[in-house]
């Protein structure tokens, strides 16, 4: 068996490939820049840009199973090419945003449910078997606080009482793991989600008390926070967000006990994922300091 790993620079596949090679299965990390990998030392590299369908023959050859990212450009484009390798099995990872009324016009989940869509007219002609992990919100976005809270203050918060199920890359991980290797688990879709449901005030909480050190924020309104990320955030991106934090203002997010149906232990909480991830919270130095 040999499993082809998409998107090898991102947390979810560095860890999955760690997985894989672990249990002794055949493993072939892609990435639009191979030589930028540091994959485990049995672990090949090849390169598979999914913006670029050139890629996909070289990297699908001989090629049994897929961990395959949601990029919707070419998706029909990979699934017949991984058709035509003899691919038997791909495991999308996708998002629970595909589950909102509104997913086909929402810039975020628009390009998974495309993607969803193409695998899974694909699977239902019988060429391959699809298997689609939805997780909600990362606890890895509580990253982009880290910067901020580095230099002693907090980031700005339109909706600081949004609702979130932060789910740890691991467990993710360990959830694809699982749907790769176990062939009973394959056909489905899988509602992924962190063990509760907490508000970015009630996370920043936990960082504070993990970290020892303060992590405030600043209320802001959504025009705010908006004009702020105009610089580096398509506007049809954050009309998105704003969108969601307001839907999910005040309202606990819905939680699953997938994670443990897959991987045969609960999700691991966010307390757990700030522990992991304390240095990213360390103190910045000051300009100018020695």
């Amino acid at each position: 068996m040999t499993v082809l790993v998409t998107g090898s620079r991102g947390r979810v596949a560095t860890t999955l490939l760690g997985l894989l090679d672990a249990a002794g299965v055949g493993t072939r990390a892609g990435s639009k820049n191979p030589d930028d990998l540091s994959p485990p030392p049995d672990v090949a590299t090849v390169r598979c840009d999914l913006a670029d369908p050139d890629t996909f023959d070289t990297a699908l050859e001989g090629v049994d199973s897929v961990f395959l990212y949601a990029e919707a450009a070419h998706a029909g484009t990979f699934a017949e090419r991984a058709r035509a390798a003899g691919v038997a099995h791909i495991a999308l990872l996708s998002s629970s945003s595909v589950l909102a009324p509104d997913a086909a016009g929402n810039a975020i989940a628009a390009s998974h449910l495309a993607a969803e869509r193409a695998l899974s007219a694909a699977a239902e002609s019988g060429a391959f078997e699809a298997t689609v992990l939805q997780p909600g919100a990362f606890a890895t976005n509580a990253l982009q606080w880290a910067w901020q809270l580095g230099e002693g203050h907090g980031p700005a918060l339109p909706y600081p009482h949004a609702h979130g199920d932060p789910i740890h890359e691991l467990d993710v991980a360990e959830a694809a793991f699982a749907v790769l290797t176990e062939p009973r688990l394959r056909g489905s879709s899988y509602l992924l989600t962190g063990p509760e449901s907490l508000d970015f005030t009630e996370q920043l909480a936990i960082v504070a008390e993990v970290t020892g050190r303060p992590a405030p924020y600043t209320a802001v309104t959504p025009e705010e926070w908006k004009a702020s990320v105009t610089p580096f955030m398509p506007e049809p991106f954050a009309d998105s967000l704003l969108a969601y934090w307001s839907s999910q203002n005040g309202r606990p997010a819905p939680l699953t006990h997938t994670v443990e149906t897959l991987t045969g232990h609960p999700a691991r909480t966010f307390r757990t994922w700030v522990e992991d991830h304390t240095e990213a919270f360390a103190p910045r130095p000051v300009a100018g300091s020695r």
